[in-house]
């Protein structure tokens, strides 16, 4: 996430003159940072209470399958929440190669190299329950 936070600042620095939205980027950043933080909080907070890890590094620590909550909408929120703060720096930033080039850029890595990894070991982990929550859940919303 850091990284492609880097790239969107990157690119406002390379294009100063590609902004989309001018006058108001910092309430609007700040409204979205805020339903960022507070979707991967929740998020967060479901896998607290249901006693399970919070170590995305660490998948085969998962000892339940949190489906219920914010879970119902997105099967990541957590990465969503990182993913709607990182929206808000290039509304901060005003800059529309950022707004494009740097979400891509971490939804294409975070998928490959996290999420999917993730979904292969929960369905040998969950079997049968997290392939029917699969199906009924997006990745990233509905």
């Amino acid at each position: 996430m850091l990284a492609a936070a880097g790239v969107t600042g990157l690119l406002a620095w390379l294009f100063p003159g590609a902004s989309f939205i001018g006058a108001g980027n910092t309430a609007a950043a700040g409204a979205l940072a805020l339903i960022g933080l507070g979707v991967g909080a929740v998020g967060a907070i479901a896998f607290r209470r249901a006693r399970t890890t919070l170590d995305p590094h660490r998948p085969d620590q998962a000892t339940t399958l949190v489906t219920t909550g914010v879970y119902r909408v997105s099967r990541n929120p957590m990465y969503l929440g990182l993913l709607l703060v990182l929206l808000a720096w290039a509304f901060y930033l005003d800059s529309w190669p950022g707004l494009i080039a740097g979400p891509t850029a971490f939804v294409a890595w975070i998928t490959r190299f996290q999420i999917v990894p993730e979904e292969r070991f929960l369905t040998q982990r969950f079997g049968p329950d997290y392939i029917a929550y699969l199906r009924r859940t997006g990745r990233w919303l509905l």
